[in-house]
């Protein structure tokens, strides 16, 4: 929704196949802005159309709450980035996280030993 050049890079490569962009369905519904213009949200069709958003379902809401359990958290701020940790932990391979608020996720154990500095790949 912000443009942002990093995420728009890796949804181009999506685009061509040379890369997988997955998230949840909760990142979209936290996406959504009542102030956005219909050109905005035309291009987040756009862009939607690029990623592949991950089922969720019992057992991952489940994983998600002990993630946010364990870490002591609670409440709508971290539940989307914990549901965004179970799915980034589902993925093969080299994974790269893409939130809106990066402190949020690293507050998550088991998650943030996982991560790495973002970036397009070489």
């Amino acid at each position: 929704m912000r443009g942002d050049r990093k995420m728009i890079a890796w949804l181009d490569l999506a685009a061509r196949g040379e890369a997988e962009v997955v998230t949840s369905p909760m990142t979209l519904v936290e996406a959504y802005d009542g102030r956005t213009t219909q050109k905005r949200w035309d291009w987040v069709h756009w862009v939607l159309s690029r990623l592949d958003v991950a089922g969720i379902g019992k057992d991952e809401a489940r994983q998600a709450r002990r993630l946010l359990a364990d870490a002591k958290l609670h409440g709508h701020e971290y539940a989307t980035d914990a549901i965004l940790a179970v799915v980034a932990r589902r993925q093969k391979g080299q994974v790269t996280v893409f939130t809106s608020d990066g402190d949020d996720l690293v507050s998550i154990p088991l998650i943030a030993p996982l991560l790495s500095p973002d970036g397009l790949p070489p």
